[in-house]
């Protein structure tokens, strides 16, 4: 089957096989490698970032395999013209079938004379249509029949551009084969013309591209997927930022209760946000003013990211503001928060530390439930208060959680912390980072100086999980 305008043209001769080889053997190597990293890919089929990227992964195989396959055919040139009739048998051997799923299989081509109105198919067009070879091959006018409706018109307008402008068909169409199965051709093709200038005949090549296809969609697919899943991610990150703002104190910089009287405490907070999660977590810290003239002192940490546990979290801050002002003792408080916990819908765990502090008698009433304990610097000295009985929130219906009373003086400083204030390391080793900080803080003019410390020492740590430190100096 000629492959240009004219029957005059002369035929293209293969490349040299040493530089073909050498192209092959690059293709081959990168196919393993990437195979390789695909296969060590993780993959869980959950998360839409890995299901593209293994689209993205297995589209690039199918195209290596099709472009090794096409080098191959360069390499060895065309197949071998059938023997004449007269020829030996052995000459006339068919050569063998292409593998089913290779490029060969799945490439066939056709000729339709105008003049004599003759068709003629290869047998791999036979097989990618899923006809049988039989059968007679079908003139241009009954090749519509194979194509589906909305496809239709496209092939005719191809096949009429070639015929009447001489214009060159490349195109996609999808048939529908005997057993039913929807295949989708790549048609490439040109007019051969006569002496005259008439069209004479029409040849093509049309290339089974469904499985190329299905790749593709694939990757367009998850990509959409992993799209969406980030909107969806930035709008729930965006929303629990919002609800985190509103919850937490609005005070910036140092704060003072209560805020009549002599006998006060100088309060600092920050709050650390993860390095590995745009999601919002659930700590908190917060201070306020009760009725009664004492301070609420708390930090806590609810388990998990995102808009939920961000919900949670101001749940539960809400219940512990409320609880207090209602004049609740740290230990029953900690004790009706979990019960809050274990009567939600969303099962979750937290952890927390509240604290009431009496200015007339620098005395602190305390309470934790599965949470480090405040930290008391004293006169350039640190030490870790002894934590009452309490277990994680959310642990254990019906749980106890018994308090504690330390008696502070003038001058004291204590800190109060999430876990993950200093990351990578156990709780023993992250106190003990922060009790290094005891010299540092004896000279500090102010509980905002000594979280400017705290900041410095690990507020550029790369962090799993976010954080919080709140700073209370007790004045006179």
């Amino acid at each position: 089957m000629p492959s240009h305008l004219s029957a005059d043209h002369p035929a293209a001769q293969p490349p040299g096989r040493g530089s073909v080889d050498a192209l092959i053997s690059q293709t081959r190597r990168l196919k393993g490698d990437v195979d390789a990293v695909r296969r060590d890919a993780p993959s869980d089929g959950l998360d839409p970032q890995e299901r593209w990227q293994r689209a993205l992964y297995d589209l690039a195989l199918h195209q290596l395999t099709d472009l090794d396959e096409h080098l191959a055919q360069l390499r060895d040139g065309p197949p071998p013209v059938p023997s004449a009739p007269g020829e030996p048998s052995a000459a006339r051997t068919a050569p063998p079938a292409p593998r089913r799923g290779s490029l060969l299989s799945r490439v066939g081509s056709a000729e339709w004379n105008l003049l004599t109105d003759e068709a003629s198919w290869s047998g791999e067009l036979y097989r990618i249509l899923g006809r049988d070879r039989t059968a007679p091959p079908l003139t241009l006018d009954e090749l519509p029949s194979l194509v589906l409706d909305e496809d239709r018109p496209r092939l005719t307008g191809m096949v009429t551009d070639c015929l009447v402008d001489a214009k060159r068909i490349d195109g996609e169409f999808r048939v529908v084969r005997p057993d039913g199965e929807v295949r989708t051709v790549h048609m490439m093709g040109e007019p051969v013309l006569a002496a005259d200038g008439s069209t004479a005949s029409m040849w093509a090549v049309l290339r089974d591209v469904s499985e190329l296809r299905r790749s593709e969609r694939a990757v367009s697919e998850t990509r959409d997927s992993l799209q969406r899943q980030r909107q969806r991610a930035q709008s729930e990150h965006r929303l629990a930022v919002e609800l985190q703002e509103a919850v937490l104190p609005p005070w910036r910089g140092s704060l003072r209760l209560p805020h009549q009287g002599t006998e006060t405490l100088d309060l600092a907070a920050h709050y650390l946000p993860s390095s590995a999660s745009a999601l919002i977590g659930g700590d908190w810290y917060d201070a306020l003013e009760l009725a009664d003239g004492e301070t609420l002192l708390s930090v806590g940490d609810l388990t998990g990211h995102g808009v939920a546990v961000a919900s949670g979290m101001a749940t539960l801050l809400g219940a512990v503001r409320g609880m207090a002002m209602a004049g609740t003792q740290p230990g029953q408080l900690m004790s009706l928060l979990n019960q809050l916990l274990d009567a939600t819908v969303q099962p979750a765990l937290g952890s927390a530390v509240c604290c009431r502090y009496r200015p007339e008698s620098r005395t602190l009433v305390w309470a934790q439930a599965g949470h480090p304990a405040p930290l008391l610097f004293r006169s350039g000295t640190g030490r870790r208060l002894n934590s009452p009985d309490g277990v994680l929130l959310g642990a254990t219906s019906g749980a106890v959680y018994a308090q504690a009373e330390e008696t502070l003086e003038p001058g004291d400083l204590l800190l109060l912390h999430t876990d993950g204030l200093v990351p990578g390391r156990s709780s023993t080793a992250a106190v003990n980072r922060l009790l290094d900080l005891a010299p540092r803080f004896d000279g500090a003019r102010s509980a905002q100086d000594c979280v400017r410390m705290v900041m410095e020492e690990f507020g550029e740590t790369e962090r799993e999980d976010d954080a919080c430190v709140l700073i209370a100096k007790v004045t006179s």
